[in-house]
């Protein structure tokens, strides 16, 4: 596969538009007016990727949970650049595209602020038990109860990317006491303080109120809250997974929930996706359900275009373009988000 590096590239004065193919699940970007100004755009689905890939120079993945480019991979014969419409990547890499010299970004910046909000939202639903009284009111019923402060709680936050520091500093604000588990550990981070190795996260679960997943997928983090770690809870603990489904054994936290390991848990990414009708989580009254949601704002699509027009006017003028993902650890380079 012919594939030329961006180095390769500033060398060489661009004549003609570069060629964008837009990988869509049957609804295209809005906004792409621009784009289509600036480039050749060639819109596909799965089933058309492999078609409309040879001759690309980018591939815009909007349908970023899509699997769909390795099948396509042979097809991508000029790429040098693919950009992912999202946070997480590993749907998206394979040891072909590591390989490569391929650039790959993600929309890092889009979706931390409004992350941080829904947590914080979550922590606050949990505490006043909000959802408690919204069942209640269905019910037409009038219970009172005492609730729970949050400033004081600790919080560990699993994952010190970008979106784990916007946590980090909405829960601080809130006055809970913050802590992070990163891939190193180390002391004096500015947002975390104290950032704890996440291989050792069966030895320190147990001192926190809230702990919030949202370390990218890798194979060191897949699986991380298992039984062993989810019976280290304190057992008035929240889990909260806004990261990947498969960070956490969905069986195992309904069986810890079962047996009261933990007291609730919050959930917006699954394993399986949509969570299927049959999975128990959903009749567990201690357990918080939403449709992979937790970043997706008012105007989130129209910023999604808005960044990937932002990098490819970079790129026209033969820039290597912003939130360059490290293709070996799958996250933004520079980054210590596991």
């Amino acid at each position: 596969m012919a594939i030329v590096s961006f180095r390769q590239r500033k060398q060489v004065m661009i004549d003609t538009a570069p060629t964008v193919v837009v990988l869509h699940d049957g609804t295209h970007p809005p906004g792409m007016g621009e784009i289509e100004r600036l480039a050749h755009v060639r819109y596909a689905t799965e089933d058309e990727l492999a078609h409309a890939l040879p001759g690309a120079d980018v591939l815009f993945v909007w349908h970023f949970l899509s699997e769909a480019v390795a099948a396509a991979w042979p097809a991508a014969t000029h790429l040098r650049w693919i950009h992912v419409a999202g946070a997480g990547v590993d749907r998206l890499l394979f040891d072909e595209l590591r390989r490569s010299t391929v650039a790959v970004t993600n929309s890092r910046g889009v979706f931390d602020r409004p992350m941080a909000e829904y947590v914080l939202g979550l922590i606050l639903t949990f505490a006043k038990d909000l959802h408690t009284s919204l069942r209640l009111q269905d019910r037409k019923r009038w219970q009172h109860r005492e609730t729970e402060r949050i400033a004081g709680k600790a919080a560990l936050i699993v994952g010190t990317g970008p979106i784990g520091r916007a946590i980090a500093a909405q829960l601080s604000a809130a006055g809970l006491s913050v802590t992070g588990a990163g891939r190193t550990a180390r002391n004096g981070d500015p947002d975390f303080g104290t950032v704890h190795a996440s291989a050792d996260l069966l030895d320190i679960v147990g001192e926190f109120d809230y702990v919030i997943l949202v370390a990218p997928l890798t194979p060191q983090t897949t699986g991380m809250i298992d039984s062993a770690v989810l019976a280290q809870f304190k057992p008035t603990a929240r889990l909260i997974n806004v990261g990947r489904g498969r960070l956490l054994v969905e069986d195992d936290l309904v069986q810890a929930l079962t047996a009261g390991h933990l007291a609730g848990a919050a959930l917006d990414v699954f394993d399986t996706e949509p969570l299927p009708p049959h999975s128990p989580l959903w009749d567990m009254p201690n357990v918080l359900i939403s449709p992979h949601m937790s970043g997706d704002a008012t105007g989130w699509t129209e910023n999604l275009v808005q960044l990937f027009t932002t990098q490819l006017r970079e790129y026209f003028h033969g820039n290597e373009p912003a939130n360059a993902v490290d293709k070996h650890r799958g996250y933004v380079s520079g980054s210590d988000s596991t």
